[in-house]
């Protein structure tokens, strides 16, 4: 449709589609969230042991919101990022064993923006589900670069994924996630584009390349706290990067920048600089969930200003949405609301309002028996208000005054008797709501044609017996061992999509002796035997880091079993071991499917 407008001046003035008017009149939107970079972790934040010269000046030319809160945990933080909504809400209640996913019927940012015309990319750290459709190209993204997964551990040459396929890289992983980033921004840079850059640094493993950690050592600092402020340096310059390259291409006055971290720094309380704030990474004390929020817009917003109101990780999909000319996304009920009115300046007052968090409790969750997260209402819990923080670490409600007592040094529950029970009882009225879907660990999708190959990991298996995580928690990456009987069974809830014929494949580790083990994988009536014949056993290697932290890492064969008939339905994959002849019968990664048709 073209709308033509009366003759002016003599000529017949027409015009293209309102829609395509508006798309491209639309800010580009940049957003960067970096891992356990705590608020104090920038020169800009009073930090005399860093150089973080790109973010300081972004500073200065931002909209910087002073209390800005997000999750004490990276997934849940990732989860109300994207959807505007508290990450119980969106079925994600811990940072593992399945409950990091967000239920897929949950609207994203990128889907709202891609609805309006938008290029979507996102490059880095994911950790809101692994499987499609949870998986970034299912939620939104048309192009996704980086580890579906919460952690990655080796950030030198790094094999990471590119929409489904593994591809070998070459260099530093934020150097190599900001190239990626650089490539989309360069190859949209003629339409609205969204670019969200997750890094996954200056999260563990603590590895950054030398002149980094050699700069920060010859200061004195110890070799923790130089390799991550080496790393935050190293994030600092690939900040640099993607702004000088939106400058070289013209988008400077066209793109909004946002920029911000998932949760207060990793570490025990005291362990590196955090602005006088009490709590760290996992708390639900301020320098748990305390991040930056800069936001950059020229000519549109006055820089170099200070929002005083609170403001939260689910305020940024409506305040995105509002930017970008999307009046009503179409996304389930918010919790967020739009900060425009603050970011522009044209606001008289602004409502208190609470904020409401808890810790995940990921190693509550490590117990498999039970299909509801039990935990809700005894892990850590905050309210926060403008003036109030009350906290409950399970001992009980504590207060603190944050105007007058910014670092929690006296609980004062005691002389605001009334306060504290109106935050407590706003608290448990809040868990009702978001947890009105009961939060249950999501079977495994598989038979989607956008995916036909899925794996089904050890960090969300179920197992009886002797069997655990070599790494004791189940984190990414991890595997089973321990399996030496028979009797014993390993299983994953599937929800098989599309009935069909799948190659089923094992990915292990075992001894020579242990060759001829014979293993049958099961689902409801069909079943496939196979036996190992090839013998694979290297030793488990010490994770490289900075700053030793005992993970082991391990490299896998794999094993083709044959091929299983999949009816379309819920159903359980079960492997066990029918015969052994050795001690043991193998540590195992994954059971892989394939649809072959």
């Amino acid at each position: 449709m073209r709308l033509v407008l009366p003759i002016l001046g003599g000529f017949l003035l027409v015009m293209a589609p309102i829609s395509v008017c508006r798309a491209i009149e639309r800010p580009n939107i940049l957003l960067i969230m970096t891992d356990d970079q705590g608020y104090g972790d920038l020169g800009f934040h009073g930090n005399e042991k860093i150089y973080t010269p790109v973010l300081d000046r972004l500073a200065t030319q931002s909209v910087r919101f002073d209390r800005f809160f997000v999750c004490p945990y990276c997934t849940p933080t990732r989860a109300a990022l994207m959807t505007g909504r508290y990450p119980l809400r969106t079925g994600t209640a811990a940072v593992t064993r399945g409950l990091e996913t967000v239920r897929s019927n949950e609207v994203t940012v990128a889907e709202v923006l891609r609805s309006a015309s938008y290029a979507t990319g996102c490059f880095g750290k994911w950790h809101i589900g692994e499987h499609y459709p949870s998986h970034p190209n299912g939620q939104g993204f048309d192009e996704f670069f980086g580890m579906p997964q919460g952690h990655w551990d080796n950030y030198f040459d790094p094999r990471l994924e590119h929409d489904g396929q593994m591809v070998q890289t070459r260099g530093f992983i934020t150097d190599v996630i900001t190239d990626y980033a650089l490539r989309f921004i360069e190859q949209h840079r003629h339409r609205p584009f969204f670019c969200y850059v997750p890094y996954n640094a200056p999260h563990t493993p603590h590895q950054v390349p030398d002149r980094y950690f050699d700069k920060y050592s010859a200061l004195g600092l110890g070799s923790r706290e130089a390799a991550i402020y080496g790393m935050v340096e190293n994030i600092d310059e690939n900040i640099g990067r993607l702004l000088k390259r939106v400058d070289q291409l013209g988008l400077t006055n066209r793109t909004i920048v946002f920029f911000l971290s998932d949760n207060g720094p990793e570490g025990a309380e005291g362990s590196r600089y955090n602005a006088g704030m009490r709590g760290m990474k996992g708390t639900v004390h301020e320098g748990g969930m305390r991040v930056p929020l800069f936001v950059r817009w020229p000519g549109h917003f006055k820089p170099n200003t200070v929002v005083k109101p609170l403001a939260a990780h689910v305020d940024l999909l409506p305040t995105i949405a509002e930017l970008c000319g999307v009046a009503e996304p179409k996304t389930l009920p918010l919790d967020g609301k739009s900060l425009v009115p603050l970011l522009t300046d044209k606001v008289q007052s602004w409502p208190d309002r609470m904020i409401f968090a808890r810790t995940s409790g990921w190693r509550s969750v490590l117990s498999f028996n039970e299909p509801i997260v039990q935990d809700l209402h005894t892990l850590g819990r905050t309210v926060r208000t403008q003036r109030w923080r009350a906290t409950d670490e399970g001992d009980g409600w504590q207060l603190y005054d944050m105007p007058n007592d910014p670092s929690e040094k006296h609980d004062v529950a005691d002389d605001h008797p009334n306060v504290i029970a109106r935050l407590a009882a706003a608290y448990d009225r809040w868990l009702v709501d978001v947890t009105k879907t009961p939060i249950v660990r999501p079977p495994i999708p598989v038979g989607y044609s956008e995916r036909p190959a899925v794996e089904l990991p050890a960090p969300e298996a179920y197992f009886t017996g002797a069997v655990h995580w070599y790494n004791q928690y189940g984190f990414a990456h991890d595997w089973l061992t321990g399996w030496t009987n028979v009797k014993d069974t390993i299983w994953w809830d599937v929800d098989v999509v599309a009935t069909g014929r799948y190659e089923v494949s094992i990915r292990y580790t075992c001894p020579a002796d242990a060759i001829g083990t014979k293993l049958r994988v099961e689902a409801n009536d069909a079943d496939v035997e196979g036996e190992i014949f090839r013998a694979y056993a290297p030793e488990p290697r010490q994770r490289p880091t900075r700053h030793p932290k005992k993970r082991f890492i391990q490299s896998f064969a794999t094993q083709p079993l044959g091929h299983l008939q999949l009816v379309k339905g819920p159903q359980r994959i079960t492997i066990r071991a029918l015969s052994k002849p050795s001690d043991q019968v193998c540590d195992l990664k994954c059971v892989l499917l394939n649809k072959v048709n």
